[in-house]
Order: C-alpha cells, then structure tokens, then sequence
C-alpha cells in the first residue's frame, strides 16, 4: 500500500470509514511529511501545535463521522479567515490577525469534518501569481526549488504536491487557480462565479471576477471538494459528451507572448490527448481582440482592488506597509472615472456575448495555462516575457483573463513536462454553469494522461 500522505482524500476517507485506518494514523503521516518537505518548499504556514492536532485526530477517531472529510487534515488558504488562526493574507497589516469566526470555506470544511492544521502560503493580499510575502517568504516549486510555485494558491498547490495536503482550498481572480495547479502538476478547477458562495461583505462586482475552488490531484477529489465548497449544490455528472468539439486558442493569434516551448508543447499534448479520446479539436481565430478583454479586466480589478484596499492606502503608517503591487492597483483604480468603469463593463458585455456565440459552436475552449515556464523564485515578477516587456506586474498572465472576464468554468489540465523537467497545464473552459460537463471532459483526460502522483523535491 502506498503511504498514506501519498492517498487521495476520497481513498483515505473510504479507508477511515471502513476502519482499515485512523484518523491518529492519517495525522500521524501527514505531520511526518511536512517535516520531511515543507522545509524545502514552504508552502504550509502556521501550522498549529502537534499535540493539539493528535488530540482533535483522537477525538475524531471515537467520533461517528459527520462528513466524508472526517479526520482528514486540510490547511486552508492564508487569504481566508479561520477562527483561532492566524491568518495574515501574507501582509504585514495582518501579521498577528487571529480571527474570532470563520469565514464560509472555512465552516463548510470544518463541518464536511476536516481538521484544519495550517494555512497554505500566498502573496500578499493575493495579488501576483508568485506566492512570497514578508511574513513567511516564498514558496518553492517541488520540481525546481529554484523556481516558483506560482500563486496565489501556489503554497496550496505546493502542499498537494508533495503529499502534505490530500485536498486544497484555492481561489481565482486571475489565475490564481489555473497556474499554480499548471506549474505543481496537479488539477485545479475555477468554477463558474456564483457557485461557490462569496463572503457576505464581498462587493458584487468581486463575486462577478474572483472565486473559491478545489485543487487535487485527481478529477473525482477535485469534484468532492467542490460539492463541499458549493454547499452541497454541485452534482457530478456520468459521461462526457460524445465526440466534443474543442476550440483551440492557442496564444491568440499572438497576441499573447509564450515563453520558448511551451506553446508547443501545449499543442503537442492537446494534439496527442484529444486524438486518443475522439476530441475533434478546430483551432479557431481570437474571437475578440486581446487588449479589449485587457483593457476591460484591469479596469474592473483595480477599481475592485481599490475598494478593498483603499482605506490602508489612505492611511500613511498603513501604506507603507503595502507592496507595489497593491499600490499601483489602488492608486490607478482611485483614478478611474465612472465612464471608464461603464466602457470596461460595456467591453464585459460583448465578451459575454461572444462566448455564448462560441459554446454554440464548441463544447469546450482550450488555452495554455501560463505564459511562462516558472520563474526563478527570487523575482518579483517577470519585466518580459518572450522578449516582449510587460508593462505591468501581472501582464505576463493575460492568458487567464478570457475566462476570468467570463465568470465561466475553467479547468487547469496537467499536460506533462518540458525539456527540464517542469510541468505546464492547459486550461478547459467551458460555458456558465456547465462545470459539470467541464470535469467529465477533465476525467475523461485524466484517464488518458495517467494519475498526478506526489513529487519529493
């Protein structure tokens, strides 16, 4: 039998239910391999004192199970608060922030029966798809300690990696989801906006951009996790449709610069992939051009940004403790005026139109996860990318931004490993609410593709 920090959460729930083990057992392994791991990549922060956690395993051992997480250790994302944890979003303004409730994701793991032993690493305030903060540091990639995990889920991916995590918690606003799951060789779904309730203070329009979602490292974990996290409102689906049609994207008609490699080999596994499972896959011209989708999403994420974090920016002794990233967010969102929130709205509206018009034609859409292999983790963030310079902190990821803008469904497909040994994903995005077909696309590819094991670094 393989270790159990190497098993799916579905396979160690089977195994405590059936008694084969205990959650003292699950525990037990899971600390021993953060011991062994986390050192090297850093991706599981706060951890709680040990004989607190052996103590809640003990309690759940005598205990009747009350959801199929029952006694399986999860660390939740440092961006979410959890009660009696500290939890930081990887800023200094939040360093020692112990909160006294939970936020939603955190009750509906709790009460699915999980115990929460830590946090998973982030950027800070989750801005930039590089998990490092001044609080706890960078987390590494496992298949290159020199590179970076990606972000902001990137300490979840991470943990998953390496088996210190059977499940994660992650979330997407732009990417954070798609490309630390491409860039850890493991499965991470954004689910369509809305089915995964927001918090009851979020702003309307960040429910419209960012979600909650599952990361794992398989479709059937990846799917058990989101029931949980959708509170109980997403159902699985049997079969994925016969024959699909699959719309290639590709870099968008170059629009968007790819690092050397990986457009080919994102084209070469798609190619292989869907010849093995009768995709028929077109490859199609951009829909709509890139600076229109681009010009619409910074638009709409500063001026969200600027409202969750324009009071710290008011406040001097506060700004100074914000990074640039941050500041250049709510500095040009406070810019905005209202006509261009309406144009960056209306540029929405088209977009949203234009895929329906697509997922007429197509049961799928497909582009690559990143722009990048990972990135040497000493960065900030990448000034270029294929020679092309970036003109913001985050334009090396605009690959993402077609489904973000959407609010539609996207799934981050492993797709194998470079000439070095570093993996890269795709993403399969589907219409607004079919995220089910979306994973039964994603289970038939995991069929063909083989499981995502654990990786020692």
């Amino acid at each position: 039998m393989a270790e159990l920090w190497a098993l799916g959460a579905g396979e160690l729930a089977r195994m405590i239910a059936a008694r084969e083990v205990s959650p003292v057992d699950v525990m037990r392994a899971t600390l021993a391999r953060i011991d062994a791991v986390n050192g090297a990549v850093n991706a599981v922060v706060s951890l709680r004192d040990r004989e607190a956690l052996m103590g809640e395993a003990r309690l759940c051992e005598a205990m009747p199970a009350e959801g199929w997480l029952h006694g399986i250790p999860v660390a939740i994302k440092d961006l979410v608060a959890t009660k009696g944890l500290r939890s930081s979003s990887g800023s200094p303004l939040f360093a020692d922030h112990v909160p006294e409730v939970d936020d939603g994701l955190a009750r509906r793991l709790k009460a699915a029966g999980a115990i929460v032993i830590g946090k998973t690493n982030v950027p800070e305030f989750g801005l930039g798809s590089h998990s490092t903060n001044p609080i706890f540091g960078v987390t590494r990639n496992p298949f290159d300690l020199s590179r970076t995990a990606g972000g902001s889920s990137g300490g979840a991916a991470a943990a998953l990696a390496t088996g210190m995590l059977s499940v994660a918690d992650g979330s997407d606003m732009m990417g954070s989801l798609r490309n630390p799951a491409a860039w850890c060789d493991v499965w991470g779904f954004r689910p369509s906006v809305g089915l995964v309730p927001g918090e009851p203070g979020d702003s309307a329009l960040l429910h419209r951009l960012a979600t909650h979602g599952p990361m794992a490292r398989s479709v059937s974990d990846l799917e058990a996790l989101l029931v949980t996290l959708s509170d109980d409102v997403y159902r699985p689906i049997g079969r994925v449709p016969d024959a699909p049609r699959i719309g290639w994207l590709a870099d968008w008609g170059g629009a968007y610069p790819m690092e050397a490699g990986l457009l080919q080999a994102g084209t070469a596994t798609l190619e292989r992939v869907a010849g093995d499972l009768g995709w028929h896959v077109e490859a199609i011209a951009p829909p709509m051009p890139a600076e229109v989708l681009w010009n619409s999403w910074v638009t709409l994420r500063s001026f969200v940004v600027s409202m969750e974090l324009g009071a710290p920016w008011r406040a001097p002794e506060q700004r100074a403790h914000l990074n640039p990233q941050a500041i250049w967010e709510v500095e040009r969102g406070l810019a905005l005026t209202g006509d261009h929130v309406e144009q960056a709205l209306a540029q929405r509206l088209g977009w949203l139109e234009v895929l329906a018009d697509l997922f007429g034609r197509y049961d799928a859409l497909v582009l690559p996860s990143t722009q990048m292999w990972p990135f040497p983790a000493g960065w900030d963030w990448p000034r270029e990318v294929a020679s092309q310079v970036a003109d913001t902190y985050h334009r090396w990821m605009e690959v993402v931004v077609p489904a973000s803008l959407g609010g539609v469904p996207a799934l981050a497909l492993p797709a194998g490993y470079g000439p070095t040994g570093l993996p890269h994903g795709l993403q399969l995005i589907g219409p607004s609410g079919a995220d089910a077909k979306v994973l039964a696309l994603g289970r038939a590819w995991e069929a063909a593709i083989g499981p995502r094991g654990c990786h020692t670094p």
